[in-house]
Order: C-alpha cells, then structure tokens, then sequence
C-alpha cells in the first residue's frame, strides 16, 4: 500500500533506524505514522535492526546527590545519556540484556525493577515468597543476577541465583534459583548443587543465547549455563588454549549471536567464538596485538563486540577497537575523579522498544 511519496514498507525501514526518542516524535507526525510506530510489525522489525548494534551503557553515581544516571557509548552516534529518574528511587544496574535492565533498590534490599531506559517504562517485580530465614550467603543477596529476554516471544525471566544459608548455620553447597516469569507475574525455584565462584566482572558479564544464560567460572574452567526451560544448569568446556594462568585474564561476551570468551596477555588479544553450541566447538576467529596501547593493557576490560568492533572499558575511559582497519578510539572518558573504575560498572546494551509490562 502506497502512502504519499513512499510505500509504508519503505518508511517502516526508515522510522526502524531511528533512535527511539525520535521513534516517539514520529508517532505526532500524523495519525498513519502513529498506526505504524504502534504496530507490533514495527516493534519486532525495531528490535530486529538495533540488537546488531551494541553499545556501553556506564552507571555513573552523583556522589552529592546520591542518584545515578546511564551514559550510552555508541559506536555511530557517539555518547548521550539517560536518566532514571522516574523511578524515584536509587537503583544499582545488575544486568542487561536485548533493551532492558535489570536493577535493585540501594536503600529497599531485596526490591527488583525491570526497565527500558529509552522508553522510561518500568515494572516494579513482586516480592518472592522464601522465608526471611532462609537467605543468600554472604551478605542476603543473589551471587548471580540474570536478565533473559525473549524478543520473538516478547516475554522475559529474572533470574537471582546463590548458595543457600539457613538462620545460624553455616552456607551450604545448595544452590538456589528464583526465576520470576513475565507472563505469570511470579516467581518459581528450584535446586541444584553447584560450588562455583566469581568475580565481579564475571558476574555483570551475563550472555543470554539458546534459551539459556551464561556466566564465565572465576577459575576459567568453564561456562556455567542455566537451561532456563528445563530449569538444569550444565558446563561448557573453554578452548584448550584459553585459561587465566599466566597473567592471561578472560571474559565472557556475545559475538553477533553466539557465545565468545576475549584472552588478553600482556602483548595479545585472542577472539574465540563457539561456532557449534550443541558440539562445544569453538573457533579462534581474531588475534589483535596489544602493542600500540601496552600502557593501558593491565587496566582495559572488553564489555561488548560484533564482528566489527569490541569495545573496551578502562578506569576513565571507554575505547572501541575497530577490527577492519586495526584502530583504537577514545569514544568516552570521565573528567575529574571518580569513585570507581568504569569497567566496574559497565554493562553491554542494545537498544529496543521491549516493553517491561
């Protein structure tokens, strides 16, 4: 069907490669546009073309006035930023993943929100039912904090994982798993054994792909990966090659699809990609020397890539490394001090109109 000088299937592709700021200005062009930018079409067709860009949202922390807002680091349109403030209340980012963001109340432990921090909608998530006796060790919270995002599907799972502790007794090598479910509205839980550790970095680099979510091991001996249908937990064998020995360090990311662990040594990066998920196949499909910013090495930490360029987090900066012509980019850095290093709360985004509700 024609409208005005283009077919509406032209100007769908046109309003899909918007920012969403500029998608919702769209909808007061006129009532056709309106129709268009609304239709579920539309949605799907949105998030189709914005999960291949990657970006760097920073949780950055006014330290005068205890709130926080996001800074978005893209590779195309630059640095931008978005505020939470229609929450109302002070949250911590915990995980991302296909538009969406994970975050927990600083001063109310225990609350949970699920946000779009383009479209500013948010779902407050109702509060399990586990005994107050019965807690996460250490310190009360969840080891592992997941965000599943179903795009075709249009429906997402939380997911808050650690060992179990009973009141006045030492932690046990029980497992514990919340999953809050979209479409129910509730939580459900089971129980597995599972002795693993992580680090910090370990626990922000969440990968969810194949209907599961993966964490990389602090030990670097595996990937641990929730089935999150058949509610099981398995281990995904790393390359021979790659282990944190050695002064190597490892990290956990997406590859344009499909699960990728970054080595860096003092003098390389290594790429590898699991080109067969079901076979445990993985493929070395870059080596970049690290050379030209060896000063920078010990402190710069990957936090998203695709097959054109990986973005790095240091202690002030944010660089991206562009694969085709082998340059490093300054894209972002923090004037003045700072509390904490970027990397620390750095997290991989992709925009999209995914609704929390």
């Amino acid at each position: 069907m024609n409208s005005g000088i283009f077919p509406e299937e032209v100007i769908l592709q046109i309003l899909a490669r918007l920012p969403v700021k500029s998608v919702f200005r769209s909808k007061c062009v006129c009532t056709l546009w309106y129709k268009l930018c609304s239709d579920k079409y539309f949605v799907q067709l949105y998030n189709q073309v914005w999960v291949k860009k990657p970006v760097v949202l920073i949780e950055v922390t006014d330290s005068l006035e205890y709130k926080s807002s996001l800074i978005c680091v893209d590779n195309l349109r630059g640095v931008s930023e978005l505020s939470l403030d229609f929450l109302k209340d002070r949250v911590k980012v915990r995980a991302s993943c296909n538009g969406l963001l994970c975050c927990s109340s600083i001063p109310d432990k225990g609350v949970y929100y699920v946000i779009n921090p383009e479209t500013r909608e948010y779902r407050l998530l109702p509060k399990s039912r586990e005994r107050p006796v019965t807690r996460f060790y250490p310190d009360g919270e969840a080891t592992l904090i997941g965000l599943a995002c179903d795009l075709s599907g249009q429906k997402y799972n939380v997911v808050l994982a650690g060992n179990h502790r009973c009141f006045g007794q030492r932690p046990e090598k029980m497992f514990i798993c919340l999953v809050f479910d979209s479409e129910s509205n509730k939580w459900r839980k089971f129980v597995s054994l599972q002795d693993e550790q992580f680090t910090h970095m370990n626990k922000n680099q969440v990968v969810f792909l194949n209907g599961s979510l993966h964490w990389l091991t602090a030990s670097c001996s595996c990937v641990l990966a929730l089935d999150l249908d058949g509610e099981v937990w398995k281990k995904i064998k790393l390359p021979e090659e790659v282990g944190c020995g050695s002064g190597n360090r490892v990290y956990l990311l997406d590859y344009d699809g499909c699960l990728s662990v970054i080595q860096i040594s003092d003098a390389w990066m290594n790429i590898w990609v699991l080109k067969d998920y079901e076979m445990g196949e993985w493929d070395m499909v870059d080596r970049v020397s690290l050379q030209c910013i060896r000063g920078l090495v010990p402190g710069i930490f990957p936090i998203s890539q695709t097959g054109e360029y990986v973005f790095f987090a240091t202690y002030k900066q944010v660089l991206v490394y562009r694969r085709n012509g082998g340059v490093w980019k300054e894209m972002y850095s923090v004037k003045g001090s700072s509390t904490l290093p970027l990397w620390f709360s750095a997290h991989a985004f992709r925009r999209s109109l995914f609704s929390c509700h």
